[in-house]
């Protein structure tokens, strides 16, 4: 049924309430009005509609329009935010796709805050006289810029003090002002956790819609996606690969600069009188910049919470008039100038490096947008930014002072983040049951207080779809980088498209027996209980020792331990230091068959008896591919672990809330990318994955140039010769060729190709079913819910969580670097230094220990 019109009952002067089920409209004085809509009314032609059916105030008030939008799985209903056109359609679509006849729609009304215009020289006539008490003349607000009486504190001049008679002069000139504390807010009050919703919110509006191929996490609602809509409110990702920062720029008056746009407003471009500011920080903000750009410094002579007076720093010795004066709007947070005498008339002796204005806080404000498209932002990159903006060379420790307070404004306290972990992953069990979160702590004296020692966690789309990965994971440790001291062990499977698959995460004191036991056990208790999982580790005390224990269910037959090859020969390289031995060692780890392992073990001994001998101590099965059996599939390092901790190496430097929420959002990533690919390729009728595809198609190629004979057609024994002349023997009944391809990968060699192709059998019947299109897509299937706003998370009523004080970095500036270094951190192709004496590689003559017996 198609109707020209359609009836919305608009419910206003309230406020909205939401709880699991419903979402309603309540308030003593609530109203409510009915508009009969047009099918094709655009978002402003409704905002038009809503302001002249009611009594609000365009001028003075904007609307925020929530529609209650009804779901299909049972009689329930979720806020859905209508914003632009696309928003209007699915809203008025309602009618047609459900048994909806009226639409229900509430309007939150929010007062218009006054902003500071722009352009130079501009000023904004507040509703002093109407809201503020009072007037406008004691503010410079009205037509004249003629001096204004001062309304300081007992009409004292800026030698003022505050109402207790306590002085709050700034006497120490060299210092930053009073007012901008380095870890308080220009309030005093200590700054809070704040969430990647929230700051997105305040730099980019109310509702953001994160654009990007990989991850849809925007609120609007596709026609396929009626029965789930998105939150109102939730947590963005805060990386470029989710986030859309397009409009970071696009501020208040924290951005206004007095020297754009001179020919506009004032020609000067300097502070007028009966300018406004929306708080006392963009005042000082803009302050600072102005005298950036006009390479000129001032002193800070009083700065309380109801006044900032600044003087000219050369106004004694050049008797410079520069000053400015400025006030709290009464019963507002807005500051507005009431006394100003400017430009600059003093000149600089010589030409400054650095700029005492040119302080943390404002770099921190330069590269917050920088910080959140690149977590990894290096300090001389922070110093070029700062070089090219304002043409100074800050000093290492003021970059990096700076990006530790952009981080903090953006993601919150180090500290106060292990108090809101709790609720964090409360919040993520709520949106996403089924996620796994173990705790472990340590009780102190404090009551109600408990020390973080370990926390474990794993989705529930990773829980339930590792049975169609192969049975392999790769586990790693790697280092925070943060305030506080830590691990971060991650566990990683991988799917039949030969790309990592994020299993486990867990931060930790550090690598230890203990600590690798309790994650592994975590693991298999929680996680997975398949049986023949193969693990790839490098050679850890702990590691060794857990996957050992009988009782972590980690011992063979239920799993199978296995080296990095990587790690071994790096090992190995570390013991005997001969770069030709460690090259042997990796082919004769990468083998595929016994006979070219012992060839090439045979040239290491007669090199190195002693190599080989270290070599033989260590089992064979646990480094070298020959001696297998199938396990690994292939993989022979960790790297599909160390990829993803290379992923995450920015957010290890962040608090442990930010680095949660980025595991889950680079998790949902993944999820909504494969799985968009795993249903293309199903569409498109491709049996298997890209990887296997590449793979079967190469070795066809060579089947084609190969002898066969058949030697027994009942049990499929052949004899096949390649073009180079190696002969090998297969059996097509057990799968088995003596190459040890087929075994060691999971699909057919190129001479089971050519078995099966002179014989007329699909050779894709040998291809095991990780490799399958389906269960690729099987793999990536499950879905990842939004987490809601953090006003809706569930209350927490445990312990408070706090850190451990021996993890927490003492010193000041960079962190000492805690990575073992060795010949894995020397760049392929880079050449070593070589000892003109010894020979050996890695030190010269100086350093030679052999130089005295030479």
């Amino acid at each position: 049924m198609s109707f020209s019109t359609i009836p919305v009952i608009c419910y206003y002067n309230g406020q909205i309430v939401r709880t699991k089920t419903d979402v309603e409209y309540e308030g003593s004085e609530t109203c409510i009005v009915t508009l009969k809509v047009p099918v094709e009314c655009t978002f402003q032609q409704l905002i038009d509609m809503i302001y002249s059916k009611t009594t609000i105030d365009k001028r003075r008030f904007k609307l925020i329009l929530i529609c209650k939008y009804p779901l299909r799985n049972g009689n329930r209903f979720q806020p859905f935010p209508v914003r632009d056109d696309s928003s209007v359609r699915k809203m008025l679509d309602l009618v047609n796709i459900t048994t909806t006849e009226e639409i229900e729609l509430y309007i939150k009304v929010d007062r218009v805050k006054a902003q500071l215009n722009q352009y130079v020289g501009g000023h904004v006539d507040l509703f002093v006289r109407d809201h503020y008490n009072v007037a406008q003349s004691d503010y410079g607000c009205g037509p004249s810029t003629g001096a204004v009486p001062d309304t300081g504190p007992d009409g004292d001049d800026e030698d003022s003090v505050d109402e207790e008679g306590n002085d709050e002069y700034n006497e120490d000139v060299n210092d930053e002002c009073a007012g901008d504390d380095e870890d308080v807010d220009v309030d005093g009050h200590p700054f809070s956790v704040r969430t990647f919703n929230q700051v997105l919110e305040n730099e980019q509006g109310i509702y953001v819609s994160a654009q990007a191929p990989s991850c849809d996490v925007s609120n609007h609602l596709g026609d396929e996606t009626l029965d789930e809509p998105s939150p109102v409110n939730y947590h963005l990702p805060p990386t470029p690969q989710f986030e859309h920062v397009e409009n970071l720029e696009i501020a208040v008056a924290s951005c206004w600069t007095p020297w754009v746009q001179r020919t506009t407003g004032y020609s000067s471009g300097e502070f007028v009188i009966g300018q406004v500011f929306n708080s006392k920080s963009d005042l000082q903000e803009a302050a600072k910049i102005y005298s950036i750009t006009a390479h000129q410094e001032y002193v800070v002579i009083a700065s309380i919470k109801k006044l900032l007076v600044l003087r000219c720093k050369k106004a004694a010795e050049c008797h410079c008039p520069w000053k400015l004066r400025a006030m709290i709007v009464n019963d507002t947070s807005l500051f507005v100038i009431n006394k100003y005498t400017g430009p600059h008339t003093c000149v600089n002796p010589c030409l400054n490096r650095d700029h005492h204005q040119l302080d943390s806080k404002l770099v921190a404000s330069h590269i917050k947008a920088l910080i959140k498209a690149q977590f990894t932002l290096s300090t001389a990159a922070i110093q070029a930014s700062v070089m090219e903006k304002w043409g100074y060379q800050i000093s290492y420790k003021k970059a990096l002072d700076g990006k530790h307070k952009a981080i903090r404004q953006l993601f919150g306290d180090f500290f106060q983040s292990y108090t809101e972990l709790p609720r964090l992953f409360l919040a993520i069990e709520q949106s996403n049951p089924g996620c796994s979160v173990i705790w472990k702590t340590l009780e102190i004296n404090m009551p109600n207080t408990e020390i973080l020692q370990r926390v474990f966690w794993s989705f529930k789309p990773s829980i339930e779809r590792f049975q169609h990965c192969r049975p392999v994971i790769s586990i790693d440790g790697t280092h925070l980088y943060g305030k506080y001291k830590g691990k971060l062990l991650i566990a990683m499977g991988c799917d039949g498209n030969n790309q990592l698959f994020p299993l486990a995460f867990a931060i930790t004191e550090g690598e230890n027996t203990d600590s690798w036991g309790w994650f592994l056990a975590c693991i298999r208790n929680t996680v997975t209980q398949r049986m023949g999982i193969c693990v790839i580790s490098y050679r850890h005390p702990g590691i060794m020792a857990a996957m050992s224990d009988p009782h972590l269910g980690w011992a063979a037959p239920s799993a199978y331990h296995r080296i990095c090859m990587r790690h071994f020969a790096s090992n190995f390289m570390t013991r005997f230091k001969d770069n030709i031995l460690k090259n042997l060692v990796c082919i004769a780890a990468l083998a595929n068959t016994e006979r070219k392992f012992n060839k090439h073990m045979n040239t290491i001994g007669r090199i190195n008896p002693e190599a080989l001998q270290w070599l033989e101590a260590v089992p064979l099965q646990l480094w070298a591919l020959s001696h297998d059996g199938g396990r690994r599939y292939g993989l022979m390092t960790t790297n599909i672990s160390e990829v993803f901790n290379s992923v995450l190496k920015g957010a290890r430097s962040l608090p442990v809330t930010a680095l949660v929420q980025l595991t889950f959002f680079r998790l949902n990533g993944y999820f909504v990318a494969r799985r968009e690919l795993g249903a293309n390729r199903l569409a498109s009728d491709e049996r298997f994955t890209p990887y296997v595809d590449a793979q079967i198609k190469s070795r066809v190629v060579k089947a084609g140039s190969m002898e066969i004979v058949l030697y027994d057609h009942v049990k499929g024994l052949f004899h096949v010769k390649s073009r180079r002349g190696r002969t090998h023997r297969l059996n097509l009944h057990e799968k088995k060729c003596t190459c040890g391809k087929t075994l060691i990968y999971g699909f057919p060699c190129s001479h089971m190709i050519a078995a099966c192709q002179h014989r007329c059998v699909d050779f894709r019947l040998f291809v095991e079913g990780y490799y399958t299109t389906q269960s690729y897509y099987d793999t990536w299937a499950s879905l990842f819910h939004p987490i809601f706003n953090e006003d809706e998370w569930p209350l927490y009523g445990g312990p408070t969580i706090v850190p451990l004080d021996s993890l927490q970095r003492t010193g000041s500036g960079r962190p000492r670097s805690t990575r073992l270094h060795n010949e894995m951190d020397v760049m392929e192709g880079k050449t070593l230094i070589t000892c003109g004496l010894c020979k050996q590689l890695g030190h010269n003559r100086r350093s030679c220990k052999n130089r005295n017996q030479v």
